[in-house]
C-alpha cells in the first residue's frame, strides 16, 4: 500500500522539490516565479476550474454537509491557534488572528487540486471545487471582521462600518478570477450548453498546464517565506493544520454527516493540505505576524509528502 500511495504522492512534491530548487540555487529568477503564479491564479486555474463545473453534477450529494464538515475543522483550529498565540504566547489580537488563520487556512488551489487530481483524476476535483467555491469568500469575510475587532482591541485603528467593511470584500471577490471561474462554470452548466470543438480544446490545453506549473511555482515562492524567528509558534500552529483540522474533518463528514467515501476523503485530504500562502498575504496586508505565518507556510509543506502520505494510508487509499 505504502508503495503505491508514494507512486501518487511523490510526483506532485518532486514538482514542488524542483521548482524550490530552481529557486533556491539561482537557475530562475524570482521574478519568473511570480509570472508563473500570477499565469496560474488569473488563467489556468480558472479555466481548470471552469471546465470541471461547467461539465459535471454533483452526484445528488448535497454540499452542506461537505461544508458543515469541512468549516467546523476549520473554526477548531483557529479557535485553538488563536486562543493559543494570545494567552501562551502573549501575542496581540491581530497576531491571533493571523494564528488562526495559519493554522485554518489550506492551500486548496496549488496543493489541493494537483493532490486531488492525482489520487481521484476529475472525479475527485467535483467535491473539491464545491468547497473551494466558498472556502476563499468565507475565509477573507471572517478574517477581515475578526482583523477589525482585534484592531480595535490593539488600539491601532477606529471600528470601520461592518457595511463599509463587507462592500469592500465583495469588490475584492467579484474581481478574484478562481471566484469568476466558480461563477461562469456554474453558469455554464445550467445553461445546459456542451463544451466541444476548438473550446473543449482550447479549455483542455489550458487547463493540463494549470498542474505541473502550479505546483512548480508554489516550490519556488517557498524560497520567498522560509523559516524565520521564533519556530515554536509555528510549529503548533503546523501540528494543528495537517494532523488536528484533518482529524476533525474527517470525524465530522465520516461520523456525523455521513458523506459519500469519496467526499469523506477529499475533505479530509483537502483540509491535511499545507498552509495557504494567503496566511502569509494577510500578515502582510495587517502588520503583524509575517514569521509565524511564513513557518507556518514553510513548515506544513515541508513535511506535507510524510502528513500526506500517513492521511491517505488511514483512508485506505
Amino acid at each position: 500500500m505504502v508503495d503505491q500511495i508514494l507512486s501518487i504522492v511523490l510526483p506532485v512534491f518532486a514538482l514542488i522539490g524542483i521548482g524550490y530548487a530552481a529557486a533556491r540555487f539561482g537557475l530562475l529568477d524570482a521574478k519568473i516565479g511570480d509570472a508563473l503564479g500570477q499565469f496560474i491564479y488569473v488563467i489556468a486555474i480558472p479555466v481548470l476550474i471552469f471546465r470541471t463545473l461547467a461539465t459535471s453534477s454533483l452526484g445528488g450529494v448535497s454540499p452542506w454537509g461537505l461544508w458543515i464538515s469541512y468549516f467546523t475543522g476549520v473554526a477548531v483550529v483557529w479557535t485553538i491557534g488563536m486562543l493559543t498565540v494570545r494567552h501562551l504566547f502573549g501575542r496581540e489580537a491581530r497576531a491571533g488572528v493571523i494564528a488562526g488563520i495559519s493554522a485554518g487556512f489550506a492551500n486548496t488551489v496549488l496543493v489541493g487540486i494537483p493532490l486531488i487530481t492525482a489520487i481521484y483524476g476529475d472525479e475527485g476535483l467535483v467535491p473539491l471545487f464545491v468547497l473551494i467555491s466558498i472556502h476563499l469568500p468565507v475565509l477573507t469575510v471572517v478574517c477581515a471582521v475578526l482583523m477589525e475587532r482585534a484592531a480595535m482591541l490593539d488600539g491601532t485603528q477606529e471600528a470601520k462600518p461592518l457595511g463599509e467593511l463587507l462592500i469592500g470584500i465583495a469588490r475584492n471577490l467579484a474581481t478574484n478570477p478562481i471566484v469568476i471561474g466558480i461563477v461562469a462554470g456554474g453558469v455554464w452548466r445550467m445553461t445546459g450548453l456542451p463544451i466541444e470543438g476548438v473550446l473543449a480544446d482550447v479549455l483542455s490545453r489550458i487547463a493540463g498546464s494549470a498542474i505541473p506549473v502550479a505546483l512548480f511555482s508554489l516550490g519556488m515562492s517557498i524560497v520567498a517565506y522560509g523559516i524565520r524567528g521564533n519556530l515554536v509558534p509555528g510549529l503548533l500552529l503546523s501540528v494543528l493544520k495537517i494532523a488536528v483540522m484533518p482529524a476533525v474533518v474527517y470525524l465530522m463528514a465520516a461520523h456525523v454527516v455521513h458523506l459519500p467515501p469519496l467526499w469523506v476523503s477529499v475533505a479530509t485530504l483537502t483540509a491535511a493540505c499545507p498552509t495557504g500562502i494567503n496566511a502569509f498575504l494577510f500578515a502582510n496586508r495587517y502588520g503583524t505576524g509575517h514569521a509565524m505565518s511564513a513557518n507556518s507556510i514553510t513548515m506544513t509543506t515541508g513535511l506535507a509528502l510524510v502528513s500526506t502520505v500517513l492521511w491517505m494510508a488511514f483512508l485506505g487509499l
